[in-house]
């Protein structure tokens, strides 16, 4: 059996990085014209870090590895690169050969990797939808069960049985 592709995303599947970001940046009055310079000079360490896991998904990421039905990759939006280099320092504590792939937020995840027939597990539908319509596979990551018209799992470790 083929091996497919499978793209997770880090903030709000794996880690609860935006909750945290919003509030700082909602009480700091931040104005649009000075979001893009809040997010890029955030102190990312202070959320890039165990407490803020969601739903075990370090484990379920091993079980998925271990599934060997997926060639996994970590494919995540970064506002700086800190913020990267602080991402994939914290995913080489748990896991010593997985591919992490860093996006520029400006940047559509579609126009990082192939995306025909490779699937994308993120929180955000529009990512989703820009996946969709480049020919991938889209799977909304909600723990309240919403999937806005796309399939949708409260674990990650849900993949595993649904390809």
């Amino acid at each position: 059996m083929e091996r497919k592709n499978l793209y997770i995303d880090f903030d709000g599947v794996i880690l609860d990085t935006i909750t945290p970001l919003y509030n700082d940046y909602q009480n700091q009055n931040i104005s649009k014209e000075n979001a893009k310079m809040f997010f890029s000079n955030y102190p990312w360490e202070n959320i890039i870090d165990d407490k803020y896991i969601i739903n075990n998904a370090i484990d379920d990421i091993y079980e998925i590895i271990n599934s060997n039905k997926f060639n996994l990759a970590i494919l995540t939006h970064v506002n700086s690169i800190n913020e990267a280099v602080l991402k994939i320092n914290y995913l080489r504590q748990y896991f010593k050969d997985i591919t992490i792939i860093p996006c520029p937020k400006e940047v559509s995840k579609t126009k990082m990797i192939h995306t025909k027939d490779s699937i994308l597990i993120d929180d955000y539908a529009g990512n989703l939808r820009e996946w969709k319509q480049e020919g991938g596979v889209g799977v909304r990551f909600n723990r309240e069960g919403n999937g806005k018209g796309f399939l949708t799992i409260k674990d990650l470790k849900e993949i595993i049985d649904m390809f």
